[in-house]
Formats: structure tokens, C-alpha cells, sequence
């Protein structure tokens, strides 16, 4: 038997398995079946002086393929690296930073892979924009972490005077989450806050927390994408309502399609894949019955599209 019969089996072999595993991605996911909200959206009353806005740090620039299940190949998509500013009398929120001063030295410390299929452009750091406005870091009431990675955090190299928010699921997990978490606990000089969710059910979510006890600020945790992740439902004056979804999903097609992270990803970030379907399934659940509640995954430049730029709040 010729030598090569055997090698051209394993090639042909390993292509086969390729070209099943890129089939697998474009198939319908299957989402678990959540319990269905039965009420309206809870009450809110946010204050007059209250506001959303958007502080865009840079982008990262990759292809759908990268950004959820079934993504076009040759497609395009920019990944928004945009803090959130949550202006309230009783304190301003900051949810997540973007991209910080040293964003260049941040980017050196992530996987090669990732970097080999991803560019990035960078803009004006979060703390810059807001001290040009005004407003000093440590008057803040405090910095959302949504998750620890290192895109949610790079900004934290100018916010050192702001408390930082994190649930103990999540402290615990930047402190061995190995390399996923090694630029946050490089930042040695933070003022941690760890918070714990009430046993108070909130759109279909057993736990929250009620920042302000005034519905304008509910946390609630998202595990999955890593164990203290979270989402922060914003109720504004005009009636206006947002999920901020961290990265329970990168784009919006995770909740239209829907649409999980593709394998590789998922495995790369270490995932917990049932917890993250599950949140999925919640909120698409909760997208179909309040078509007024606007999703903002952390990375959709297009979700922030109605989002004013910071110092303008939005409606």
C-alpha cells in the first residue's frame, strides 16, 4: 500500500470533520425553555435629574464569524469597547470602562489568537472624557463591573479613586481565573466594593439588587460567560427601559437568532455553555413580550447607535 493512501484519508479526514464542524455553527441553537414572566415590567421611578449615556473608548474589528454562532465569514463587525455613564442624584454609575490609557500594553497580554483575528482603534479613555467634563473619578459611586475581563477593565487604569463593583462570585474569579483575569488583578490599588443580590425576583431572574430602591438601577446576576456576571436594567424618566447585557452576548443576532459564541470561543473563555443558553433564552423570552426593552450587548456598535454620546444624556 502506497504511503500516501494513508495520509491522504487523515487529510481528507480532518477536512470532513471541519467542514461538519463549520455546518454545526450555522444549525439552530436550542435553547432551554425559561419560566415565562407572567407581570408587566416592574415599576421604576427615576428621578428628573437622571441619564444614559455612552462613552466610546475605541473598537475592536473583526468578522461575524468571530461574533456569534453562524456568523457570515466575509462579514464585517466592528466591537464596540463603550463605557455606560448612569447619572443619578444619588450617585453616578459607570457600567464597565472601554479601552485605558495603556490599552496598547493591555491588548500585548491577551491570547495570540485573538489578536491575530482581531484590530483594534483606539479613542479618549473614560476617565479622560469625564474629567474633561467635570467630573472627577472619585466622585463616582462606583464602577459596574459587568464581568472581569480584560476589555471591561482596561479603563480601570485611570478610575483607581473609584470604588469598584463586583459580586464575590466574580472577585473570587479574577482572583484564579488565570490569564482571563490577569490585567484586573494587576491593578493592585483599586477600592473594591463586593455587593450581594436580595432574594427579590426581577423579571423572571430569582435574585437583584435595587441600587437606588427606586427600579432606575437593578442588577442582576448572569452567569455563564464567567460565574459573577451580570445584567444592569436601566429605567430612565422618559420611560425609556435598557438591558445592559455585558457579554451574555457580543452582538445582537445572540438574542435574535438566537445565537451562542462559536465553539472555539467558548472554549478559549472557558464557559459555562448551559448557563449562558439559559440566560439567552431569558432574555429573548423578555425581548418577545416587552418589544420596548432595548438590549445593549457590550460589543454591538449598532445597540449604541441610540445611545447619545456622554456629556449628553439620553432619552
Amino acid at each position: 500500500m502506497s504511503k500516501a493512501r494513508p495520509l491522504r484519508r487523515a487529510v481528507a479526514l480532518v477536512l470532513l470533520l471541519g467542514l461538519a464542524a463549520l455546518v454545526w455553527t450555522f444549525l439552530p441553537l436550542r435553547l432551554p425553555e425559561p419560566t415565562p414572566h407572567a407581570g408587566e415590567l416592574p415599576p421604576a421611578s427615576p428621578p428628573a435629574g437622571m441619564s444614559l449615556s455612552a462613552l466610546p473608548t475605541g473598537a475592536m474589528h473583526s468578522r461575524a464569524m468571530f461574533a456569534y454562532r453562524g456568523g457570515g465569514i466575509g462579514e464585517a463587525r466592528d466591537f464596540s469597547m463603550t463605557a455606560l455613564l448612569i447619572r443619578h442624584p444619588r450617585g453616578d454609575l459607570l457600567v464597565d470602562t472601554g479601552f485605558g490609557r495603556d490599552v496598547d500594553a493591555h491588548v500585548a497580554t491577551t491570547p495570540r489568537l485573538a489578536q491575530a483575528l482581531t484590530r483594534y482603534t483606539k479613542g479618549v479613555p473614560a476617565a479622560a472624557q469625564l474629567k474633561a467634563n467635570g467630573i472627577e473619578p472619585a466622585s463616582l459611586a462606583g464602577v459596574v463591573l459587568t464581568h472581569g475581563h480584560w476589555d471591561h477593565v482596561s479603563g480601570l487604569d485611570g478610575l483607581a479613586d473609584a470604588p469598584v463593583w463586583i459580586t464575590p462570585e466574580e472577585r473570587a474569579f479574577v482572583r484564579d481565573g488565570g490569564d482571563r483575569t490577569a490585567l484586573l488583578r494587576s491593578f493592585t490599588d483599586l477600592r473594591w466594593h463586593e455587593y450581594r443580590f436580595e432574594e427579590r425576583e426581577y423579571l423572571g431572574f430569582p435574585r437583584s439588587l435595587d441600587v437606588w430602591g427606586d427600579g432606575s438601577v437593578v442588577l442582576v446576576p448572569a452567569p455563564g460567560h464567567t460565574p459573577g456576571s451580570i445584567i444592569v436594567f436601566v429605567a430612565l424618566p422618559s420611560g425609556a427601559r435598557y438591558a445592559l447585557l455585558g457579554d451574555l452576548v457580543w452582538q445582537l443576532e445572540g438574542i435574535t437568532r438566537p445565537a451562542e459564541r462559536p465553539w472555539f470561543a467558548r472554549r478559549m473563555l472557558g464557559e459555562d455553555d448551559a448557563q449562558v443558553r439559559a440566560g439567552i433564552a431569558r432574555i429573548a423570552a423578555l425581548q418577545r413580550r416587552f418589544p420596548q426593552l432595548r438590549l445593549v450587548p457590550a460589543h454591538d456598535a449598532r445597540a449604541f447607535e441610540a445611545l447619545a454620546v456622554f456629556p449628553e444624556g439620553t432619552r
